[in-house]
């Protein structure tokens, strides 16, 4: 078969840690590459559609868009396939997927901070499948920016990642993503000409095979109430046309027959109905029902399987339920176990990484995923969608070696804090398990400290490393691998405050529970016996009244009830709901509301059952 050079087309796909300007640099490129009218507003960070990407500053989910520039050499009109994936290691499914699509990266590094923990991932993800990185160093106009520093450090972490002769000898553009400009030195041009120019010379056209039969891997699904589910990949091989009769491959092997009856490839932002695509472009498909990722589109006459995508297994799960509480049905459009399971499964068609397991349980489903923030951002995204539901503390997930040890996964902890916080972190480290790699001196003048830590040793610990820096640590992690069971990992530290009665709470009964920790909720809210309404300073169980009302004798006493000033109650995040919960605790999801509660809300039922246990544990 006869080997064609698509020069009129590039693929490429960003990456970089978070909050280094990646999603700003993509505003330019289009607005450069005129994809907006003249009299258009246009709105920052363009592929941060997601709410929750918006509000967190974050990537989660990969976004396709795409534009065409000239090539000043040939004159020839080039289209730039550009591909936006996450920068957190959580989102490690999104990142192997979307890499299959492209030829080579651009990697951004922020000028004054460097390559960071989650710029490894993802460009160690890049570097094995063989691509070609551009670095581009962002936000030279930084004061404390350091360019011949931060590219001897990218230097270093390419040798280090195992990047071969070719990768490590990549070109460098240097940039102002904010400002929309970029050049071939820290003296930047007036516009991102370089970065285009750069991207052309150092990008590898697509070689593909037109006269192939059909190849097309899925790397992404969405669902449309009317069209079905769209599947979203490059074509390895041939061309694909409206109306055509084709199969697709699944993992079990079987062949299943279809039609295409939607065809699209990308313009700008949008999505642009086409006729016909030919192999080397990204384009989006529908018409094909129970297709899934890592399926092959393939000719019916000719089906050859393209290599299915691998995602490495997940570590953490939690179990999803229906809510037991007794304020169920007040607050969800969402909540019986059939809504649940519907939900679940249709969100492991899409998000790979993912794992939905049933349980002897109906009403309950074991969900597992590659960390607490991967299914954070399911509860959250469901919460929003008006699911309601109760999740468990997430655990760790084990593994048999061959010769029958008990395996557990293991992180890699980089941190980066204040010298005069090292022995605090250290010593909490230490206490979960957590083995010190390297510690090195920044130029920023914080301390960076290199930990493998188990899994189970770091769940929970990120709001209390906030609490021991005063918020000025940073904390990231990535899997490392599976390895021999740990000791034993320090268990939290403080017991939960728990609510006696069912009730609206008051400022005198939260006045009597305030000398017991710190309280969770103000005055005149709704509580049910067994919700936990605060954070006890002893790591034992403490049942509290806070509905109780003091009995008014006078005047003046009813003055003084009014007078009474409360501390501000701690308002607790979804990740810090998640990071509290004990073994024995739910957390009730809810559009409106979070509430963390015992499993077993009845006082007296709950000491009988923790005793039957100890029973256990001694027998």
């Amino acid at each position: 078969m006869m080997k064609t050079t698509r020069t009129d087309l590039r693929n490429l796909a960003i990456i970089a840690h978070v909050d280094h300007g990646k999603t700003t640099l993509v505003d330019g490129l289009l607005q450069q590459a005129h994809v907006f009218h003249e009299n258009k507003v246009i709105r920052e960070r363009v592929l941060d559609s997601n709410d929750l990407e918006r509000e967190k500053g974050i990537t989660i989910l990969s976004k396709n868009t795409a534009i065409e520039i000239a090539d000043p050499e040939t004159d020839q009109l080039v289209k730039i396939n550009i591909v936006d994936t996450p920068g957190h290691a959580d989102f490690g499914g999104e990142v192997e997927r979307v890499l299959n699509m492209v030829d080579g990266v651009l990697l951004l590094v922020d000028a004054a901070e460097g390559p960071r923990p989650q710029t490894r991932f993802v460009l160690q993800k890049a570097l094995e499948l063989g691509h070609k990185v551009i670095v581009v160093i962002n936000k030279v106009d930084r004061k404390l920016a350091d360019t011949s520093q931060v590219l001897n450090d990218t230097f270093d972490l390419f040798i280090e990642l195992g990047a071969s002769e070719e990768q490590a000898s990549f070109p460098v553009v240097y940039a102002i993503a904010t400002q929309h400009r970029a050049g071939h030195t820290p003296d930047i041009g007036p516009d991102l000409q370089p970065l285009f120019e750069t991207i052309l010379k150092s990008i590898p056209a697509p070689v593909v095979e037109i006269d192939h039969p059909l190849q097309m891997l899925v790397t992404s699904l969405e669902y449309d109430n009317f069209r079905g589910p769209t599947a979203i990949g490059r074509i390895f091989a041939g061309e694909i046309k409206i109306g055509e009769q084709v199969v697709y491959l699944t993992s079990d092997s079987k062949i299943v027959p279809g039609e295409i009856s939607y065809l699209y490839d990308y313009q700008g932002l949008d999505r642009r109905e086409v006729d016909q695509a030919r192999a080397g472009e990204i384009v989006a498909v529908a018409g094909l029902e129970g297709i899934t990722i890592g399926d092959t589109i393939s000719d019916p006459q000719n089906p050859i399987s393209l290599p299915r995508i691998k995602v490495e297994a997940p570590t953490v799960r939690m179990s999803f339920g229906v809510n037991t509480s007794p304020f169920f049905g007040k607050e969800g459009t969402w909540k019986t176990s059939r809504k649940l399971r519907e939900r679940l499964f249709r969100e492991i068609k899409s998000n790979l990484a993912l794992r939905v397991e049933e349980t002897k349980n109906t009403d309950t489903l074991l969900v597992s995923g590659r960390g607490e923030l991967h299914l954070a951002i399911l509860i959250e995204t469901m919460r929003r969608e008006g699911y309601e539901f109760h999740v468990s503390r997430p655990e760790v997930i084990l593994q048999t070696s061959s010769s029958g040890e008990i395996m557990e996964p293991f992180e890699e902890v980089r941190i980066e804090i204040n010298p005069d916080d090292i022995g605090i972190v250290m010593e909490s480290l230490n206490n979960r398990q957590g083995e010190l790699k390297e510690m090195r001196e920044l130029s920023t003048g914080t301390v960076l400290l290199t930990f493998l830590a188990p899994t189970r040793g770091i769940l929970g610990f990120r709001h209390h490393f906030l609490t021991m820096t005063k918020g000025t640590g940073v904390l990231n992690t990535a899997f490392h691998s599976f390895a021999p069971q740990a000791g034993s990992v320090d268990a939290r530290s403080h017991g939960s405050l728990v609510a006696w009665e069912t009730g609206i709470t008051t400022t005198f009964g939260l006045k009597n529970a305030e000398g017991r920790g710190t309280l969770f909720i103000g005055p005149g809210i709704e509580v049910y016996r067994g919700m936990v309404v605060g954070e006890n300073q002893r790591p034992d169980d403490i049942e509290i009244n806070v509905c109780k009302a003091k009995h008014l004798t006078n005047m003046r006493n009813s003055i003084r009830e009014i007078n009474q000033r409360l501390v501000t109650p701690r308002e607790m995040s979804l990740d810090q709901c998640i990071e509290f919960l004990a073994d024995d605790e739910f957390l009730e999801v809810t559009p409106k509301n979070l509430r963390i509660r015992k499993r077993i809300l009845d006082h007296g039922t709950r000491i009988r059952e923790s005793k039957r246990e100890e029973e256990k544990v001694i027998g």
